[in-house]
């Protein structure tokens, strides 16, 4: 492939890394668990596009900026904690009952999709590791000149990653339904769900920048 060097290696290690649970995995089962398997579905897309957008920033070098600019890295380090235990708390003070959790409206989703989205792109991990990663499956020379390479090999993890979010998801809510069917314990997943959430923000904000 054009650009790319040993990318039957590098499709092995991206399947491994995305069967390595981390925040996104940790995000997408909580959901999954409290909300059943539409949030958690809709959460994996939404991390999935947050991927997507870490690839283009790396195929066109603004994670470069991100990097070496330790104040816009702290910058979005904040935002995403923030973000992470803002959605904990109002998770643990939502009060909805089992059937409404059941058919969530078409906003809700839209909302889920959203809020997966930038729990991704705002965790500046994820940059880094784009950065680290990529590079040693590209010819020096294409990685300089094109970002097509970055693009296919992003977009090549987005989809394995992809894939493995929604069968975590699925999984999860299977395995979960009919916990929540009771409403007390809907509430109790709900209210775990949100500390999760909250201990995720409190780790993002532990992230440091390695030169």
């Amino acid at each position: 492939m054009d650009g790319i060097v040993n990318f039957e290696m590098f499709l092995v290690a991206a399947i491994l890394l995305n069967l390595t649970p981390g925040t996104d995995t940790m995000y997408i089962v909580s959901r999954s668990i409290s909300q059943g398997r539409t949030a958690g579905i809709y959460s994996a897309l939404g991390i999935t596009a947050g991927v997507v957008v870490h690839t283009l920033l790396a195929a066109f070098g603004l994670s470069v900026i991100l990097i070496q600019s330790a104040f816009l890295f702290n910058l979005i380090k904040i935002i995403g904690a923030i973000y992470l235990v803002y959605l904990g708390f109002k998770t643990i003070m939502a009060k909805k009952t089992a059937n409404e959790q059941k058919s969530l409206p078409k906003e809700a989703n839209k909302k889920i999709f959203l809020q997966g989205m930038i729990t991704n792109v705002t965790n500046p991990k994820v940059a880094l590791f784009f950065l680290a990663f990529l590079p040693q499956f590209i010819h020096t020379d294409a990685g300089v000149t094109s970002p097509i390479p970055f693009i296919i090999l992003g977009l090549t993890f987005a989809v394995t990653g992809g894939t493995w979010c929604l069968i975590t998801a699925y999984f999860a809510s299977m395995a979960t339904n009919k916990l929540r069917e009771n409403s007390k314990v809907a509430s109790v997943l709900n209210k775990l769900t949100g500390i999760i959430f909250i201990s995720l923000g409190l780790k993002l904000l532990n992230t440091k920048v390695t030169q």
